[in-house]
C-alpha cells in the first residue's frame, strides 16, 4: 500500500527506517544566526510545526521562548523528548543553544491541520522549518490559515523555506513569488530573502520568510 504525506504512518515509515532525509542533526544554521543578531524577537509563546527531533523548538527554548513543538510522527516526538532529556545532562550538544536549559518545550503528537481550535490565538510565533514542503501542495492554502488562526493579534510567522526546483516531492518546491502569493492577503511579507548559509546539500535552495499577521 502507497502511504499519503497526509497520513502519520508515511512519516512514521521514515523514522522507523533510520535518518530521515530533512533530519539536520542539529538546528538549522539560519535559526542560530537569528537568535544571535540583532534582529531577534522578545521571547514569547512558540509553535514549532512539524518539529522532527525537536532541533528548532529546543534552540528557541533555549533563548527563553515558550515552545510546544507538534508533529504527526509518534517517532518524532518520542526522539524529540529524548533528545531533550539528553540536553538537560549536557546543554552544550546543542548547537548554537542560549544560555538556559531548554526545558520550558512540550512536544505533542497532532495533525497541524486541527490545531486551530485548540490553539485558537494563543501563539507570539510560528516557527516553519520542513513542514511547508512536506504537506501536499493543494493544502497550503489551508497551511496558512492554519498559522494564522493559532497566532495572536500582530504574531509571526518565522519560516526556512525550501525554495528548490525539482521535480515530485516530499520535500515539494515552491518559488519565492509562489510564497508571497500565498501569505500576503492574511500577512505582512516583513522580509523574504535568499539563504546564504544554508547547510552544504541545501545551499541556493533556501529562503528565509518573517511575516506579521494582518489580523487586528
Amino acid at each position: 500500500m502507497i502511504l499519503s504525506v497526509n497520513e502519520p504512518n508515511f512519516w512514521e515509515e521514515h523514522y522507523q527506517q533510520g535518518t530521515p532525509g530533512w533530519d539536520l542533526g542539529e538546528p538549522a544554521p539560519p535559526f542560530v544566526d537569528f537568535l544571535q543578531s540583532s534582529h531577534t524577537l522578545p521571547p514569547g509563546k512558540t509553535a514549532v510545526l512539524g518539529c522532527g527531533r525537536g532541533y528548532e523548538a529546543l534552540l528557541f527554548a533555549s533563548y527563553g521562548f515558550d515552545v510546544v513543538g507538534i508533529d504527526f510522527a509518534t517517532s518524532a516526538i518520542e526522539e524529540a523528548l529524548n533528545w531533550q532529556q539528553k540536553l538537560i545532562a549536557q546543554p552544550s550538544l546543542l548547537k548554537g543553544s542560549g544560555q538556559d536549559l531548554p526545558t520550558s518545550a512540550i512536544f505533542l503528537q497532532r495533525d497541524i491541520f486541527e490545531l486551530s481550535e485548540e490553539f485558537s490565538g494563543q501563539f507570539d510565533y510560528v516557527v516553519e522549518h520542513t513542514c511547508f514542503c512536506a504537506i501536499s501542495p493543494e493544502k497550503r492554502g489551508n497551511y496558512v490559515q492554519l498559522v494564522e488562526s493559532i497566532l495572536k493579534p500582530k504574531g509571526q510567522l518565522l519560516g526556512l523555506f525550501f525554495t528548490h526546483s525539482r521535480p515530485g516531492g516530499p520535500p515539494f518546491g515552491i518559488t519565492p513569488g509562489e510564497i508571497q502569493a500565498y501569505f500576503q492577503d492574511k500577512f505582512h511579507i516583513l522580509d523574504l530573502h535568499p539563504v546564504t548559509n544554508s547547510t552544504s546539500k541545501r545551499q541556493g535552495e533556501e529562503h528565509w520568510g518573517q511575516f506579521r499577521v494582518k489580523k487586528k
